[in-house]
């Protein structure tokens, strides 16, 4: 197994090279100052710079125009038109990129003891080879740590699913969201174009249902927020009873995502309801499309491999450990 390593070892960094320093330089003469009044009004380090350089970006043009666009093709309410567009967005782009996470992620699972086997034997395998060459403990550490690395790799690459693979979907996930909010935040404060003779601004203060009529308004019942923070906390806890005997830093990470649902109730009341209730729907059809993913009759249809911890009654057994967690507690 070794010898597959190649003499190749790591090459050495090359050193810095320096520019040759020419003669010193006069000194610029200073720019004329002009008066106080010319200067433009930013924020302390330019703070207002680049969320005005984000608000008027290509992607948040993109995100209004395909707001608008929906809007006028299917004639609904402002509030509809959110809705369905947040739908077809999580239907389209999300929930294809959530089933290959699946696919990628069972793949590795079910590689587990394949790399188990080979750490097993590799692990002797270099303690011979060092007991035959003389290494020391250090260097027999490093050659089966390069050599167990470069065959997990192999495995990876051979059945097509690599770990980083199954991070596609936060990389195109959080800037859609990022650019669908600000775009409802530039509808709501009136810094977008109008359409058909009058704002979005004018249309989305209207565009409401219930107890939110105004669409640019916060909403002072809460009702948004406090459900944005319970379908968030929701999400959190099933991951949570799905992933048993987690690690210290996922148990970290999973308090942090609690504590984040939590912050966003009060931030949620704070801003435009166009903008809360996109966040509700989003968070809503990401619940729904975790759900569906437990599903084995859709798995199956995704062609999305069986591994070890799967159930034939993943819902049952998700109220029971629910039950079991939350509300049988003593």
């Amino acid at each position: 197994m070794l010898r597959r390593l190649g003499s190749g070892g790591r090459r050495p960094l090359s050193a810095l090279q320096l520019g040759a320093w020419g003669p010193p330089r006069a000194p610029t003469p200073a720019p004329p100052l002009r008066a106080v009044g010319s200067v433009p009004a930013v924020g302390a380090g330019g703070a207002g710079g680049w969320s005005e350089a984000l608000a008027a970006s290509v992607p948040v043009r993109g995100a209004e125009e395909l707001l608008l666009g929906a809007h006028a093709a299917t004639g609904l309410p402002w509030w509809g038109s959110i809705l369905l567009t947040t739908v077809a967005l999580r239907a389209s782009i999300t929930l294809p990129l959530a089933a290959q996470q699946h696919y990628v992620l069972a793949k590795v699972e079910n590689l587990q003891p394949e790399i188990k086997n080979i750490a097993r034997h590799l692990n002797q395998e270099v303690a011979v080879r060092a007991n035959q060459l003389g290494w020391s403990k250090r260097v027999a550490r490093l050659t089966y740590l390069k050599n167990m690395r470069r065959l997990v790799s192999e495995l990876y690459v051979r059945d097509n699913c690599h770990p980083f693979k199954a991070t596609v979907l936060v990389w195109i996930q959080l800037p859609m969201w990022i650019f669908m909010s600000v775009a409802l935040r530039n509808f709501s404060t009136g810094a977008a174009h109008a359409q058909a003779g009058f704002s979005v601004q004018e249309q989305l203060a209207t565009g409401g249902v219930l107890w939110f009529p105004d669409l640019t308004a916060p909403d002072s019942t809460w009702i948004l927020p406090v459900s944005l923070g319970v379908i968030n906390l929701l999400i959190v806890e099933i991951f949570a009873l799905q992933k048993m005997g987690m690690s210290r830093f996922q148990t970290y990470i999973t308090y942090f995502i609690r504590a984040v649902s939590v912050l966003m109730i009060p931030v949620a009341a704070t801003v435009p309801s166009s903008i809360v209730l996109y966040w509700l729907c989003s968070s809503f059809m990401g619940l729904s499309q975790n759900l569906l993913l437990r599903s084995p009759r859709f798995r199956q249809l995704c062609r999305i491999p069986l591994t070890k911890g799967d159930s034939d009654t993943p819902y049952k057994d998700l109220f029971a450990a629910f039950y079991s967690k939350f509300i049988s507690r003593k």
